[in-house]
């Protein structure tokens, strides 16, 4: 049986907030949240860059991480981006 890949990531937005999601096809839904069909929050905060993406073997595990990051303040967000890592 053939493992799926999971991306989680985190977008800067043209307002310097982030955005963080989850996706199979990391390539397709960055040009989806760009084109403006992506999320509606990047439809209106409109995306600038990917900051970063992490992967996981399985949805349930990818879900997990996306709720983990999508709790953390601001500023937490941006250390995970600075240091490219998560510490527990």
């Amino acid at each position: 049986m053939k493992e799926e890949k999971w991306y989680i990531y985190m977008l800067r937005c043209q307002d310097n907030s982030i955005y963080t999601g989850i996706t199979k096809n990391i390539e397709r839904r960055y040009k989806q949240h760009v084109e403006g069909k992506g999320a509606k929050y990047t439809k209106i905060h409109k995306c600038k860059k990917i900051e970063i993406v992490f992967e996981e073997k399985s949805r349930s595990e990818a879900l997990k991480l996306e709720y983990f990051l999508k709790q953390k303040s601001k500023l937490e967000k941006e250390k995970i981006i600075k240091l490219k890592k998560i510490n527990p």
